[in-house]
């Protein structure tokens, strides 16, 4: 951090991020962002970040972005978990920064799932 004004962006960003977790309702779509020390090492924080800042970004007011802890499957962390309403869970895997805008217009918007980023 290098200033107030940066300090006080991420404030509100998280302040932002936690109003839509509080107003949450059966038809949000949910992003999981495994974050356990095995989805930490392997880069699940910028992975998350990514997430938050693109909903942010394209002001998506139905998609909750939270983390949770061990997903079970370590060799393909970072995992990324999107569950849609009324479809079955996709759990994106070895995920980086960079895919996080197509995961986004592709599978939330468009509802298409990106099959090259899941568990084969």
């Amino acid at each position: 951090m290098k200033s107030l004004a940066e300090l006080n962006a991420i404030k509100q960003r998280v302040q932002e991020n936690s109003n839509n977790r509080k107003n949450a309702s059966d038809n949000d779509i949910k992003v999981v962002i495994g974050m356990a020390t095995c989805g930490i090492a392997a880069g699940a924080r910028p992975v998350l970040n990514a997430f938050i800042d693109e909903v942010a970004k394209r002001k998506l007011q139905n998609v909750i972005v939270s983390q949770t802890g061990c997903i079970g499957m370590c060799k393909y962390e970072p995992i990324v978990e999107v569950f849609v309403p009324g479809q079955p869970k996709v759990t994106y895997v070895k995920v980086e920064p960079t895919m996080v805008p197509r995961i986004i217009t592709d599978h939330i918007v468009n509802n298409n799932v990106v099959a090259e980023y899941t568990i084969k």
